[in-house]
């Protein structure tokens, strides 16, 4: 739609689909977690694009006159870029798209480790409203055997940043990320790290492996434990019902509607907790009482 030669593919959350997709980085930073094959491509080498052509990008887009309400910065990790490049990128896109009321991106919990608070409240300010945290897993064993290089800490304090920054944070969470050894686990702590963060948003996507899952597998066997296997249908039904049990949330939008997901869950946390703890018992206890996605309509 809009005219800017892309470097594909590119990815973006889905409810950023009526934006302005700006490519100011190509690929993934990091680009090293097992389950994630978003970047591999020859063509998707981590590289950060020059400021004069995200310049001319932005202009062409406002000489299109296509309708821009909303920019999201692409790629992977846009955050990664430095403050005073970010500051550029913000500060052209209010000079020539001035009708823009939110800017957001993905952002690794790593990225904020070198930007202070109030940076990130001076982005804020220019436009940056909205921080999609990848988070996984609130589990450290879980994300050592996914090559996250994040751990439950450095998401605390990178969250919490978000915060402090007047800004709003969108966290996502994998379901069956570490199989049936670490089912429970990941649910527990992944809802203890929510709990001490209270992100604005929370999202649950069902792990899957569209190349296969070899590569993903290989450091659950290095560390002698159990194969890898993907959770049954019933049994992501019970880690959701672990981890919605254990979430503690004051107001947080909540979302499990993504393709991956065979039971859709929608609602705010905690006022519609017993709501969704409820749906999800039922199909656990009562199988086809609900309607599920069937397997030829699940995807990424």
């Amino acid at each position: 739609m809009y005219p800017i030669d892309y470097i594909e593919p590119v990815f973006r959350p889905p409810s950023e689909w009526k934006s302005l997709i700006l490519q100011v980085t190509n690929g993934c930073s990091w680009n090293k977690c097992s389950f994630c094959s978003m970047y591999e491509g020859d063509n998707k080498k981590f590289t950060p694009k020059k400021i004069e052509q995200i310049e001319k990008e932005i202009i062409t887009v406002a000489q299109s006159g296509l309708p821009t309400g909303r920019v999201f910065l692409a790629d992977g990790d846009a955050m990664m870029l430095p403050f005073k490049r970010l500051k550029e990128i913000l500060e052209l896109i209010k000079l020539h798209l001035p009708q823009v009321t939110r800017v957001s991106s993905y952002c690794l919990p790593r990225n904020l480790t070198n930007k202070t608070v109030e940076q990130l409240t001076e982005l804020r300010s220019l436009g940056l409203k909205l921080m999609y945290v990848g988070c996984e897993s609130g589990d450290d064993e879980v994300l050592k055997l996914i090559n996250k290089g994040e751990t439950y800490q450095s998401s605390v304090v990178a969250l919490n940043k978000i915060k402090q920054a007047g800004m709003k944070s969108s966290v996502m969470i994998l379901n069956g990320l570490g199989g049936p050894e670490f089912s429970e686990q990941h649910a527990i702590n992944s809802a203890r790290l929510m709990n001490e963060t209270q992100p604005d948003y929370l999202s649950t996507l069902v792990v899957s492996f569209p190349f296969g899952e070899e590569r993903f597998a290989e450091n659950f066997l290095k560390e002698n434990r159990q194969p890898y296997r993907q959770l049954r249908q019933q049994e992501l039904f019970k880690e959701m019902e672990i981890l919605l049990t254990n979430l503690e949330l004051e107001k947080t939008i909540f979302r499990s509607d993504h393709a991956s997901n065979y039971l859709v869950l929608k609602g705010t946390l905690g006022q519609d907790k017993a709501q969704l703890l409820a749906k999800v018992q039922l199909a656990q206890q009562q199988p086809g009482s609900i309607p599920l996605r069937q397997e030829w309509q699940r995807g990424l």
